[in-house]
């Protein structure tokens, strides 16, 4: 998800609900650009990528542990060195490694050829080896011009960023299935989620399509940009895509099949998912309307259904 070029967009109005679904509950509220849901130790941090911000909620408490003007705080996860590594969607992209209390131990801000991140870099997800994936995004502009996502991978052990694949229309949200041999990314502009064959050295083949959302549930509105957004998958292979303009969260099993729909009644801008222990219940990051230049929201949190 990104924030500056949002205003003025003519996706059309969609009506948030007035008031919360009974299983919906808001545990932290008027976040500037709600996204990056991680949940450690009973501990919720996420990003604001309006407010550049990455915080942490105890339960009680909001605790800001880092502010980066410029980055467009977006993605985030937690390495096995118990380390984070934050996304930077503004424009001028970077990939952020920071310690728990966000102190920025290293920064990237070229891949492996030395190419500036430019378009913005959006999420990013771990390989059960230590490896990482990333996707560049491109300019969240109305209507969307350059075809330029590309997804960048980091192997165990190395200190660059490789570009796998390109030509995504506005690459999103990404995950890797359980039995690490499936790469999937968010196409937002398109409103679909693509899959790779994920090769023993990283490289990605066998680029498919996965699911197409207006297929799966109907379109509340048409526009360039209601697809998914950010996306999470569970121990069991199951796809939890946060649709942006769509209102909702999407659960999909590995076979492409709609299990679940989760409508969110905190707003139209569903932009990521996290799991609490044993996956009972998802904390969704959601922009209240996401026409809103500040793109203000909350984080709620609603049971799972398995």
């Amino acid at each position: 998800m990104r924030t500056r070029e949002i205003i003025g967009f003519a996706v059309g109005a969609i009506l948030a609900a007035t008031a919360a679904f009974a299983d919906e509950v808001t545990i932290v509220s008027n976040i500037l650009g709600p996204e990056g849901p991680v949940y450690v130790d009973g501990n919720l941090y996420y990003v604001g990528f309006t407010s550049s911000t990455l915080s942490k909620w105890d339960g009680k408490t909001n605790i800001v542990l880092n502010s980066a003007v410029g980055c467009g705080h977006n993605g985030l996860v937690l390495t096995k060195q118990k380390t984070f590594l934050l996304a930077c969607d503004d424009v001028h992209g970077a990939i952020l490694e920071l310690d728990m209390t966000g102190k920025e131990l290293r920064r990237w801000e070229t891949d492996s050829t030395g190419q500036k991140l430019d378009g913005g870099i959006n999420d990013i997800v771990l390989t059960a080896n230590g490896g990482a994936y990333a996707t560049l995004s491109g300019p969240f502009v109305d209507p969307p011009v350059e075809v330029m996502g590309k997804i960048l991978y980091r192997a165990p052990g190395s200190d660059k960023w490789a570009v796998v694949a390109d030509d995504l229309n506005y690459a999103n949200g990404i995950g890797v299935s359980p039995d690490q041999k499936t790469l999937y990314v968010s196409e937002t502009v398109g409103n679909c989620i693509l899959k790779y064959t994920i090769n023993p050295d990283g490289t990605l083949s066998h680029r498919s399509n996965f699911a197409l959302l207006n297929v799966l549930t109907k379109n509340k509105v048409d526009g360039w940009w209601i697809g998914p957004d950010s996306l999470k998958i569970d121990s069991h292979g199951n796809m939890y895509v946060a649709q942006l303009f769509g209102g909702k969260v999407l659960k999909i099993s590995p076979a492409g099949k709609l299990l679940h729909i989760f409508e969110i009644a905190a707003g139209n801008g569903p932009t990521n998912v996290a799991f609490d222990e044993g996956e009972k219940n998802l904390y969704v990051t959601v922009v209240k309307d996401v026409n809103d230049p500040q793109c203000k929201g909350s984080i709620v949190k609603i049971p799972n259904v398995k």
